[in-house]
């Protein structure tokens, strides 16, 4: 396939880097929100609706009124402060298109847009299909999440516009997502003269940091990993509190609900001091099986179009995925560019990529609104 060369995806692209979204710059997101639902209105003939949720705004396009064959998943907010741009602003060369959220996922939501509109000017209709836009995901999507749920439930299938792997691949199964907090809450006393009338937050945490790492278990891909530890007040003073982070993946269900449950289930090992734990599940996993129908059509049409073989690749990562997966639709992610770097510096889209994402969604989506 020759390289892609589409002035007008290429000119929303740069539009789209540039107008930058940090997820915690209300501002800005307004912005975006305003500029992804003009570059949408223009390719798809209709207005979005706009779901605001503390001050995060939700681009949605819903067509037709009865229930969802197909949902269409992205977000437009990035991990980048506003400025970025400044220091690392959108480029292209020798087919590497570079910006804050190029390849997460300003490029991947653009490809969902413009297979959308291709599926309309081949079918003539895109009824039954939701396009959701989030505003929050890289927060772990706390407003949006509920939204995203009530349009995936009880459809056909769920695509999700997070990047692709390096080579192409799809992603078949991210590992769902527990975050905590657990709290100590012991008594102070002064180190030095009566340390006995104290009750040691530091220790007591510390014995509770071993067994959480205990439950860690990676030949079922299940990591369980205390994080970010603060205790004490002075280096003369018995701690009264101390807290601990927790961060959990883990590639199945059960495995979610047994770490759940073992960590519910810790109990105090110094004499007089509580604990109290806080947080939970917040993404359920991608199980593979929720993705091989979809992987398997995915494959069978990329061929027909010449594409390269595509392969498939389960990740760690959360993406909004898991919560249509948790609802049990099934879930096909990693449709948006490749390229690599999310997050970081290094952050780019390759333009080769662009057209083959766009044909394959276009079919994917078509096929699923024409079957029975």
């Amino acid at each position: 396939m020759a390289e892609f060369d589409s002035d007008d995806f290429m000119s929303d692209f740069q539009a789209l880097i540039e107008c930058e979204s940090f997820s915690n710059d209300p501002s800005s997101l307004a912005r975006s929100a305003r500029l992804v639902s003009r570059i949408g209105t223009g390719l798809l003939g209709a207005a979005p609706h706009i779901i605001e949720t503390d001050d995060h705004p939700h681009v949605l396009w819903r067509f037709g009124s009865g229930p969802r064959k197909v949902v269409l998943i992205g977000h437009h907010d990035t991990v980048w402060p506003t400025g970025t741009l400044k220091d690392f602003p959108y480029s292209v060369k020798d087919g590497v298109v570079r910006g804050p959220g190029a390849d997460d996922m300003k490029g991947g939501l653009l490809i969902a847009l413009y297979a959308l509109a291709k599926v309309r000017a081949e079918l003539g209709s895109l009824d039954g299909v939701s396009l959701l836009i989030t505003a929050d995901e890289e927060l772990g999507s706390p407003g949006s999440r509920q939204i995203i749920e009530d349009e995936a439930r009880g459809a056909k299938a769920a695509l999700v516009f997070e990047s692709g792997a390096a080579d192409g691949a799809v992603k078949i199964a991210r590992k769902g997502v527990a975050i905590y907090q657990l709290e100590v809450t012991g008594l102070a006393s002064h180190a030095g003269v009566e340390p006995e009338k104290g009750i040691n937050a530091t220790i007591e945490v510390a014995n509770q940091v071993i067994s959480v790492a205990a439950l860690h278990k990676p030949s079922v891909g299940t990591s369980v990993v205390p994080t970010v530890m603060k205790s004490g007040s002075t280096t003369n003073t018995v701690p009264a509190k101390a807290v601990v982070g927790i961060d959990s993946r883990a590639a199945s269900a059960s495995e979610q609900v047994r770490i759940d449950d073992a960590l519910r289930a810790l109990t105090p090992t110094v004499a007089g001091a509580k604990i109290e734990l806080k947080g939970g599940i917040n993404r359920a996993p991608l199980e593979e099986d929720m993705a091989m129908g979809l992987y398997a059509r995915a494959q069978r049409l990329a061929g027909r179009l010449g594409h390269p073989p595509l392969r498939s690749v389960a990740v760690g990562g959360g993406s909004d995925g898991n919560f249509t997966a948790g609802v049990g639709t099934p879930t096909l992610d990693g449709l948006g560019t490749v390229g690599g770097g999310s997050h970081a510096r290094t952050e780019h889209a390759l333009q080769i990529w662009i057209p083959r994402r766009i044909e394959l969604t276009a079919a994917l989506v078509a096929e699923l609104l024409s079957d029975d």
